[in-house]
């Protein structure tokens, strides 16, 4: 393992960009949903604005620019997104020779809704590893890049903050486990870091570590 600390005792992943490669299909929906109600925003604002964040974010974006989203806008994200991931999500490759090799214990935090997260679990045959050890932003207050989540995982899993050590795609999701006062891996090996710096990106946000490969999970 990497720097001067033990393995912890709970590993925290993040699943959107981390455990399935899903930000490029999401951003996309999202694109296309807002473009139905004559919003324009392309897939790299999408990306740049809500890496990691919720729909509340999204809500709370435009409801800032003056612009209250219509009540339908959620629920059709949603089916667009639930649809879209059936036909075509993948996990990220490695993950899950990854997961069966751990030997600390590990859970699933995302700013994504409970059914979101199980769906995209199943489709990718990553479900078997996690269990019911699934938290999302619904189940706290404050979303990322709020520590709320993550410090609800941890109580959850009966781990220390101090020895947890969380697996992040986003500046929102490294925000988030540093306010939490963990350690946090930064994870650039999703397909929306292909034409963007994402090494620069999350340790500029206060990653202890950037990674691109499951396979060089534990560093050299």
């Amino acid at each position: 393992m990497d720097l001067d600390r033990p393995k912890p005792d709970l590993i925290i992943f993040d699943c959107d960009g981390v455990l399935v490669d899903s930000e490029l299909l999401s951003c996309r929906c999202l694109s296309e949903v807002l473009a139905q109600f004559g919003l324009q925003l392309s897939v790299e604002q999408a990306l740049e604005l809500f890496l990691g964040r919720s729909t509340k974010a999204i809500e709370q974006h435009y409801r800032e620019l003056g612009q209250i989203l219509p009540g339908e806008f959620l629920p059709r994200l949603k089916a667009r997104v639930l649809e879209t991931f059936a036909g075509a999500l993948q996990p990220i490759p490695g993950v899950g020779t990854m997961l069966s090799e751990l030997q600390v214990p590990y859970c699933v935090a995302s700013s994504s809704d409970l059914d979101r997260v199980s769906l995209s679990l199943e489709v990718t045959g990553l479900a078997p590893h996690f269990g019911d050890r699934l938290y999302t932003a619904q189940m706290v207050r404050h979303g990322k890049p709020a520590p709320d989540l993550f410090l609800h995982a941890a109580t959850k899993m009966r781990a220390s903050p101090s020895r947890t050590l969380v697996i992040e795609d986003s500046v929102s999701g490294v925000q988030a486990a540093k306010a939490a006062g963990m350690m946090v891996w930064g994870f650039v090996g999703g397909g929306h870091y292909r034409s963007r710096a994402g090494r620069a990106i999350l340790s500029a946000a206060g990653a202890d570590r950037v990674f691109a490969q499951m396979s060089d999970f534990w560093g050299a």
